[in-house]
């Protein structure tokens, strides 16, 4: 079951980046890693900033979390995790499919270059990846992150026909 997440579901969400983002250690650039890879006031600091966060329920807990967030005229894709005990059973799909329904805006997604499997997994849904000026553009216009972080990351963009 897809369902949004309350306060109640903080810790959880956490628990679920923390552990998910382990994926990344020693793939990303190792000044971009931390440990915790999400501290919980970075966190509470998305949440403000209007991430609404979506989760997976099953049996009873949440088993991956995707956030979305309206910034000016597109929507953004943000923090998609699952659970590593359970990956690639289609939580990660389900939880994109719901969160396109929910905006007729265009949609884009950023991630780490490195992160080769998550690229191919928003390929297979349809996005594809700006060209290396665009993603440039697009992670200024519509993220707050730094430079660094623009140099070693990617920009998906949904392919519905909407100009950027």
């Amino acid at each position: 079951m897809i369902r949004l997440c309350t306060n109640a579901d903080f810790l959880t969400i956490l628990e679920i980046v923390n552990d998910a983002a382990s994926a990344y250690r020693g793939i990303i650039p190792a000044d971009r890693w931390r440990e915790p890879y999400m501290p919980e006031a970075e966190l509470a600091e998305q949440i403000e900033a209007g991430v609404e966060f979506w989760g997976y329920e099953e049996n009873g807990e949440l088993a991956g979390v995707m956030g979305i967030q309206p910034v000016r005229d597109v929507t953004l894709i943000r923090h998609a995790y699952v659970r590593t005990a359970v990956r690639s059973r289609g939580i990660g799909s389900a939880l994109l499919r719901h969160l396109r329904t929910l905006t007729a805006r265009p949609i884009l997604i950023g991630t780490w270059a490195a992160a080769t499997w998550a690229i191919r997994f928003y390929e297979k849904h349809g996005f594809e990846l700006a060209s290396g000026e665009e993603k440039n553009r697009l992670l200024r216009k519509y993220w707050a992150i730094p430079e660094r972080q623009i140099e070693t990351s990617v920009v998906l963009a949904e392919r519905r026909g909407h100009p950027i």
